[in-house]
């Protein structure tokens, strides 16, 4: 979504016109601030009525990766990890939904210094979907939001860009245990289940309109830099992968 809030109808001079109107970057910064709580919790209005929970079996399969807080903190190079509270990391990274902004502007962003009061200020925010919210419905939620929080002082527009409803396949269908199968037979231990944050609207599609199971798994490693500088794909695990495919075809053909 983008969220766009407007002022005065042109940009003032901030040391003549400060106290008299209100600066949309502060009031768009006030509504961004407001989405959480201290918790991490996501503020809109019925967010969480539709999450599925996380059951123990799947809890208990989710702790299983091999991966800890430490690798998170070295991986991204943040000074401390964030999130809401109750779950452990790996639960938030794709059983939780997440709203984050994905870019700001308002105002004179250039080198040095200019006194402006900007007209308007932009947000691009994103949500992290997870079974069974629906994109159409967290528009309406954050409108709502808009409607209930921003301050008459400031008007502000809200539009779509994107959408796309989270998918879950069944651990136990025949098709993911036959990939399950076959990754074990080449790596040589029991695959774990995770959830992934990533989205692939498409497959969602597949299961609703042609109405057949999705298998999904990839070969990439978490340092691979996903849609960052210098992605790579780690070659022995690519030729693994096409290994598991194999095996894969047989078990469903048996």
């Amino acid at each position: 979504m983008e969220v766009r809030v407007f002022g005065p109808d042109h940009d003032l001079h901030s040391g003549v016109f400060g106290g008299s109107v209100l600066n949309p970057a502060q009031a768009l910064c006030e509504l961004i601030a407001g989405m959480h709580d201290k918790q991490g919790h996501v503020t809109l209005s019925g967010f969480y009525d539709k999450v599925r929970l996380i059951d123990d079996n799947e809890r208990a399969e989710l702790a299983r990766i091999p991966i800890d807080d430490k690798y998170f903190l070295d991986s991204t190079g943040a000074p401390a990890l964030y999130g809401e509270a109750g779950f452990t990391t790996i639960e938030r990274l794709g059983a939780r939904p997440t709203l984050e902004v994905n870019g700001l502007l308002s105002g004179f962003i250039g080198e040095g210094a200019k006194t402006v009061l900007p007209a308007w200020a932009m947000a691009k925010i994103s949500t992290r979907l997870v079974p069974d919210q629906q994109p159409d419905e967290v528009y309406e939620q954050m409108h709502q939001y808009l409607e209930t929080h921003a301050p008459e002082e400031i008007r502000w527009t809200l539009t779509p860009m994107h959408g796309g409803p989270a998918s879950i396949s069944d651990r136990n269908s025949p098709y993911i245990q036959a990939l399950a199968k076959a990754l074990e037979a080449v790596w040589h231990k029991p695959p774990v289940f995770k959830r992934e944050g990533g989205s692939v609207p498409v497959v969602s599609q597949f299961q609703q309109i042609l109405g057949v199971e999705s298998v999904n798994t990839g070969f990439s490693m978490p340092d691979d830099n996903m849609h960052s500088p210098n992605e790579k794909l780690h070659l022995p695990t690519w030729y693994r992968g096409i290994d598991t495919f194999i095996h894969f075809f047989f078990n469903l053909a048996e």
